[in-house]
């Protein structure tokens, strides 16, 4: 296990605006950062677009990621592909995963219903470590919010797992 290293992940999934209420659906974005702990830096990215089985790309979903349903159809692949190359090019299970929150369950559950093996076992949720350290163990606050606190200057469009799990890496690097 690498401990110098964790890769902060994102995910964005198909989403609905029902009477108010939001829902979420099969994932289409995987983004990732990796940062060195030694160096203090962001030393990989990259960003995946993953295919749907079931789910539609609805327009609330397009106004609130930029992910429309033909880019999923240019560049959009089977989760089970993408893992692979996140695999490949991030490493596994000699790596530990971080997020905001809990991505790992809504990975571990898609995975779990495609019949396809988990890319990672060890898993850091840094929201709590956040609220932990922060000594807001019983306040919820959202990742950019905990950013404002730091100081960390927001880069990019919210809601692009590509730019939310850069930042989060940037994050990362001051609370761990």
């Amino acid at each position: 296990m690498n401990f110098n290293r964790i890769v902060c992940f994102d995910l964005e999934m198909c989403c609905w605006n029902e009477n108010g209420k939001g829902r979420t659906g099969e994932i289409i974005e995987v983004g990732l950062a990796e940062i060195d702990l030694t160096k203090g830096e962001v030393v990989k990215r990259a960003q995946y677009y993953v295919k749907p089985e079931k789910d539609e790309i609805s327009l609330f979903c397009v106004d609130l990621t930029g992910i429309s349903p033909r880019k999923i159809e240019k560049q959009g692949r089977p989760l089970a592909d993408v893992l692979k190359s996140m695999v490949k090019n991030f490493g596994g299970t000699n790596k530990i995963y971080a997020a905001w929150g809990h991505d790992e369950q809504i990975l571990e559950a898609e995975c779990k219903a495609k019949g396809i093996e988990v890319p990672f076992n060890e898993f850091l949720n840094l929201a709590t470590i956040y609220r932990i350290r922060s000594r807001k163990k019983n306040e919820r606050m959202g990742q950019r919010r905990a950013m404002e606190e730091l100081n960390i200057e927001w880069e990019g469009r919210q809601h692009s797992g590509y730019v939310d799990a850069y930042n989060l890496a940037q994050l990362a690097l001051k609370i761990l």
